[in-house]
């Protein structure tokens, strides 16, 4: 007999998702036996919040949303945070909820909170599973989630409604938009014009451009028409970040900013392929020049006025690209090397020479860690300076927090991603504090035999807001706390622990790390102030 938990296992399956992470409870009993039946693995997390990352890292490596399944009360609250990220992050997550029946409720108040109120403003919907219209829901939830600008979507489901008979119920056969062009008209006719004109062009690329698949037709339209890209963090890779017309990522440095808006200022033509301004610092509202034209391909209508455009066309990246230079020839830009000048300040911005310190750590780890590899990196100073000088050369190989900045995600968005891309080697940069938050899930990758690797930068020190009280001529106060044996603690974990404080240390953890069948942790102590002037 099928049931409602049945129905939402299927669809959820059928979209491609064969994970699941989460805490049991006996309000989601019904649903984890269901979503096991039906092809879809659950797996236990320490904690809900780190379980919502675990399920964005399964995104990344295959597409199809994220599950995260939480119980009823306390385990709901603990979504919270995860369930931000993945909105303004433009992750699809699909969060089921159990709760007691709506009648019940209404006399029994044992751990019973309104589940909706509290994730309803940090999704893009949340719905209460009804009996009689259970297949619609679980269909809209999958749509809600991946269509236009992706996201979290949240159902709610009552225990009796998880168990109860389905038979005779089916999956709508929802129509799926095909990806939009931009109509032919004036409008285009002019963008069009723009690009034949233009003699100093540059895109801007972004998260969108990934989650409408057109990171390939971003590429490939600035190759076409020698225009240099700059990406957000989360779009580094778009384009190979050792190809000349790459100028890498921006977002939060301001050093880089230095370079880049002056660069984009110069511009005639600005392009913005996907992307989305929430990823960026406040000095990049309407970043270019007066005279500049701006041609944007948006996955939504702006509604953020971060910046304005010329002409903003609601369409699919990749087609919008395409209806832009469809028969108009590439051509030569951006005399007297100013690509080739503005690509060279930016690698004599952030050097990579020294002997020791955390910019050492992210050279000898980029040198030893595979090309087509993955890494994952947590919130604070080391990010920063990690997403500059770190080189992807594809889509998605760098993941991170990067519009709602949380930290404790790269340890858990590593394991989400190795659970479901076990042929592709991961590694998880962290600072101490954003490990401390997470050491539980240390646990998580013994019981799961999970060959990460954990590379934690130690400062002692909280130094992205220590930097910030240091300029504001404020003493430190919260910022610092103890010293943390992290290679005893990973022994004790059941992994391998390193204390690597040089480049031939890390480089031969790292080697060896890529062998054994658990996980690695290298501690890499930095010093105090080792960010400073950095970034």
């Amino acid at each position: 007999m099928a049931i409602v938990a049945d129905l939402i296992a299927k669809r959820l399956y059928d979209q491609g998702c064969r994970h699941a992470f989460g805490i049991p409870g006996g309000e989601i009993l019904t649903l984890m036996d269901a979503l096991s039946r039906a092809g879809i693995a659950f797996h236990q997390c320490k904690h809900e919040n780190a379980g919502g990352f675990m399920a964005e890292g399964t995104y990344h490596a295959t597409g199809a949303p994220g599950i995260m399944v939480a119980t009823i009360g306390p385990g709901a609250a603990n979504l919270v945070n995860c369930v931000a990220n993945a909105l303004q992050d433009r992750v699809p997550l699909i969060v089921l909820t159990g709760c007691v029946p709506p009648a019940e409720a209404a006399t029994y108040t044992h751990q019973v909170i309104d589940h909706q109120a509290i994730l309803g403003p940090v999704t893009k919907a949340s719905f209460q599973v009804p009996v009689g219209a259970a297949a619609e829901i679980i269909d809209k939830a999958v749509a809600i989630a991946t269509e236009g600008q992706a996201g979290p979507v949240h159902l709610d489901i009552p225990i009796d409604v998880a168990g109860t008979d389905a038979a005779g119920a089916t999956i709508p056969n929802h129509s799926v938009p095909e990806p939009s062009a931009p109509a032919s008209g004036q409008a285009l006719d002019n963008a069009r014009q723009l690009l034949m004109n233009a003699v100093c062009p540059v895109m801007i690329a972004g998260v969108d451009a990934l989650n409408q698949g057109a990171a390939e037709d971003v590429c490939a339209f600035a190759k076409r028409y020698k225009i240099p890209l700059i990406t957000t963090y989360k779009g580094k890779g778009i384009m190979p970040e050792d190809n000349p017309l790459s100028l890498g990522a921006a977002g939060l440095s301001p050093k880089a900013d230095d370079l880049l808006l002056p660069f984009i200022q110069s511009a005639d033509l600005v392009i913005l392929a996907g992307y989305d301004p929430i990823e960026m610092r406040a000095g990049w509202r309407n970043p270019w020049g007066e005279g500049s034209k701006v041609i944007e391909f948006a996955a939504t209508p702006n509604r953020h006025y971060m910046h304005q455009a010329d002409f903003s066309f609601v369409c699919d990246t990749a087609a919008g690209l395409r209806s832009l230079g469809e028969n108009i020839p590439g051509k030569e830009t951006w005399p007297d090397g100013k690509i080739e000048g503005v690509k060279a300040a930016l690698s004599e911005a952030f050097p990579c020479d020294e002997t020791w310190g955390p910019a050492a750590v992210i050279d000898e780890a980029r040198k030893a860690f595979p090309k087509n590899g993955v890494a994952t990196v947590d919130t604070g100073a080391h990010r920063i300076l990690l997403s500059q000088i770190w080189q992807c050369y594809a889509p998605r190989t760098l993941t991170q927090s990067t519009a709602f900045c949380t930290m404790g995600v790269a340890l858990p968005m590593a394991i989400g991603h190795r659970i479901a891309d076990p042929d592709t080697p991961v590694i998880a940069f962290t600072g101490d504090a954003g490990l401390e938050m997470v050491m539980g899930e240390l646990a998580t990758l013994r019981d799961m035999k999970i060959p990460v690797i954990i590379v934690v930068f130690v400062d002692k020190s909280l130094a992205l807001i220590e930097m910030k009280q240091r300029a504001m001529g404020f003493d430190n106060l919260g910022v610092d706390f103890g010293n943390t044996d992290f290679p005893a603690l990973a022994e004790a974990m059941g992994g391998k622990g390193v204390l690597a404080d040089s480049r031939e240390l890390l480089a031969a953890a790292i080697e060896v790390g890529l062998r054994h069948p658990g996980f690695t942790l290298i501690a890499c102590p930095i010093g105090e102030h080792a960010y400073d002037g950095r970034f």
